[in-house]
């Protein structure tokens, strides 16, 4: 059984690397984000608004990550989320965790490549996003997201290309 989390950071390349490695190993990938993006919108608020009023109601969060555990739990799947290596680690479920990171600056470029926008604005988007996170995980689960010791394979994805990553990943569970 193979079960995968690819944790990171807003715009380190995380879903684009989750699409390759299902493609490569031929299993369901779920984007935990895109649940989180889609109440955002059901509720008429940006992300940053959204993950304010998170801060507010920790309901949302935790339905969402409860959701995650039970998709962890059946297995063979590549599960991509903030938490979704934390989620595996504390509930003691077998999964090889990913964690990808980049550059601050790279990763803001990233995403305005994606949304549009300036690089300023988005990088300032992304940092509130992330210190709203920081806050809300550790008040509900008491996880510092900054530890990364948790994961079996973290990667600097700053210099390298999805594909590159995809392979780092192969390889290490070839192991």
């Amino acid at each position: 059984m193979t079960t995968i989390t690819i944790s990171g950071t807003p715009g380190s390349g995380k879903s684009t690397v989750a699409t390759l490695l299902k493609d490569q190993l031929d299993l369901p990938y779920i984007y935990s984000g895109m649940i989180f993006r889609s109440l955002a919108e059901e509720h008429n608020m940006s992300l940053a608004e959204f993950g304010s009023y998170c801060e507010k109601n920790p309901d949302i969060d935790k339905e969402i990550d409860e959701k995650q555990v039970e998709i962890l739990k059946r297995g063979n799947v590549i599960l991509e989320g903030r938490l979704a290596g934390w989620l595996a680690y504390k509930n003691n479920i077998a999964a090889c965790k990913v964690m990808i990171d980049a550059d601050v600056d790279i990763r803001a470029k990233r995403i305005v490549k994606r949304e549009e926008g300036s690089v300023e604005e988005r990088k300032k988007e992304m940092l509130n996003r992330e210190e709203s996170e920081i806050k809300r995980y550790k008040t509900y689960y008491n996880i510092d997201l900054k530890d990364i010791s948790i994961y079996d394979l973290t990667i600097d994805s700053s210099e390298k290309t999805a594909e590159e990553i995809t392979e780092l990943i192969l390889q290490f569970l070839d192991h």
